[in-house]
């Protein structure tokens, strides 16, 4: 059992007014607006999807360091609207998860001659890295000319890169290389370069490979400036999962919740983008270790929380509907109480924002 005690932070109301308060993120998991009007406030259409992103994007970037990860959850063209403002506020590209629903999605009075395309049944989570960058000799360089400019510096020669590091040609022909078979070194590597050329290398006045210029980076610190990952055998960049119709999806709120809800049953879904907790949970253990940080900016029901909560993860959440936040503030709860440890749970549960007022709202909707 993860021994990490499991933490969240609910933030009811305008993000925007919680980013100050939250710490540095390792993970943020954006669920926001799609162009579609899927919710009050929301564009109706991609042409206003960067406007609306672009404060928030402000607050991630400034929030995050090197090495953070953005999942950014949208339709195909939602996400292709916003993906040149992200790249251009230093976050890069790793690769798109595309969510398969499956042909049970579709309607089945659906009518081809309306519509003119082919039925769409999937979603887009794109993943994305916080860039490296780093301000020397008035240039501002990513990881790849940073490496390379640090062993220039020292006026070694490039071939005595792979003495350094105890390999045969991997330095000069992948770590140090200008071209596109370059990949990110180990943090032994970047570590064992960095002691090679302070020991051998003209005397510059600054340590060598070091970002502060106080001190060359360590092996730990490189490897943490790249994003987390923990791989899972057999897990592709498809995920082939039908929508939420079973007990999992949260009904009956009899709620006007978002313009193209009309008249809203005991039979009506809650909220309208609820996503599988199996596929959240995937994306904050492929990102994050237990005890790190999960921003989730736009909650809704929070199953990005709640899967950092249920897995050790410190999470932090808003929501600015009270209603939805509200649900969120109970899903939290739970989670936390059933990830803790059974003799930390009943002191575990006192200790949570809300606890007492979210306890009595519980006990009377399962009554």
């Amino acid at each position: 059992m993860n021994n990490t005690p499991p933490t969240y932070h609910l933030h009811a109301g305008d993000v925007q007014d919680a980013y100050a308060d939250w710490p540095a993120p390792t993970c943020i998991i954006s669920d926001g607006a799609y162009g579609v009007r899927g919710f009050h406030g929301d564009t109706t259409d991609e042409d206003g999807l960067v406007d609306w992103y672009r404060p928030h994007i402000d607050q991630w970037t400034a929030a995050a360091a090197p090495g953070t990860a953005l999942w950014f959850w949208g339709t195909e063209v939602g996400w292709a609207t916003v993906h040149p403002e992200l790249k251009r506020r230093g976050w890069d590209y790793v690769q798109t998860i595309v969510w398969d629903k499956g042909i049970s999605h579709i309607a089945g009075n659906v009518n081809g001659k309306t519509i003119r395309q082919f039925p769409v049944v999937t979603e887009v989570c794109v993943l994305y890295q916080r860039r490296f960058e780093v301000e020397t000799d008035g240039a501002t360089l990513n990881a790849q000319a940073w490496l390379r400019h640090e062993w220039r510096r020292s006026g070694l020669p490039m071939y005595l890169a792979n003495k350094a590091t105890g390999v045969k040609n991997a330095a000069t022909r992948k770590y140090l290389t200008s071209d596109w078979l370059w990949y990110w070194p180990p943090g032994t590597a970047v570590a064992a370069m960095a002691e090679y050329c302070n020991v051998n290398g003209f005397e510059s006045g600054r340590p060598y490979f070091s970002i502060d210029d106080k001190k060359s980076v360590t092996a730990d610190e490189w490897d943490r400036l790249r994003h987390r990952w923990n791989h899972v055998h057999g897990l592709t960049n498809v995920w082939s999962r039908p929508a939420l119709h079973d007990s999992e999806r949260m009904k009956g709120s009899l709620r006007r919740s978002a313009p193209r809800v009309y008249r809203p049953t005991k039979a009506s879904t809650t909220h309208l983008n609820q996503k599988p907790l199996e596929l959240m949970e995937r994306l904050v253990h492929a990102t994050t270790s237990p005890g790190d940080t999960v921003w989730e900016p736009f909650g809704g029901l929070a199953t990005g929380s709640v899967a950092a909560v249920a897995t050790g993860r410190k999470a932090y959440v808003a929501e600015v509907d009270p209603y939805f936040a509200s649900l969120a503030g109970e899903r939290l709860l739970m989670a936390a109480n059933t990830s803790a440890p059974d003799e930390e749970a009943a002191e575990l549960i006192q200790t949570m924002p809300g606890a007492d007022d979210l306890t009595e709202r519980m006990e009377r909707r399962h009554a």
